[in-house]
């Protein structure tokens, strides 16, 4: 059974810098495209950056593409998501997500539900 568990999430001001990190279990992730998604109150979630773990092919949202940075520690398991710059826009529970036999950007342009893998998410609020 995979499992995703996050961290990292936390308040900070407007212009700062968060790392979040997804640690991901109960399979081998060659095959994967893994993502982090979000979604802010009211409003549907949202793709915000997706990479392949074979090759760490990347995809981004034009709203945080040049600001978040995608990458996987394959020793570790782990998926992070480096976001710099950030703006109250960016205000979410961020998500992340697994799946299998897709590429990243695919899984990016794809409606987030088809994802199968979801861990608890982590709050991210951005004040101003």
């Amino acid at each position: 059974q995979v499992q995703l568990v996050e961290s990292g999430g936390g308040l900070v001001h407007l212009g700062a810098s968060l790392r979040l990190s997804c640690a991901a279990s109960g399979d081998t992730f060659n095959n994967y495209a893994m993502g982090w998604f979000r979604q802010a109150p009211g409003k549907e979630r949202e793709f915000a950056a997706t990479i392949s773990w074979a090759d760490g092919i990347t995809y981004y949202a034009p709203s945080v593409k040049g600001r978040f940075t995608i990458s996987r520690d394959n020793a570790k398991n782990t998926v992070y998501l480096q976001m710099n710059s950030l703006i109250p826009e960016d205000t979410a529970v961020y998500y992340c997500a697994a799946r299998r036999g897709i590429t990243a950007q695919d899984m990016g342009v794809d409606t987030p539900w088809n994802n199968p893998y979801w861990g608890q998410g982590t709050q991210v609020i951005v004040s101003s």
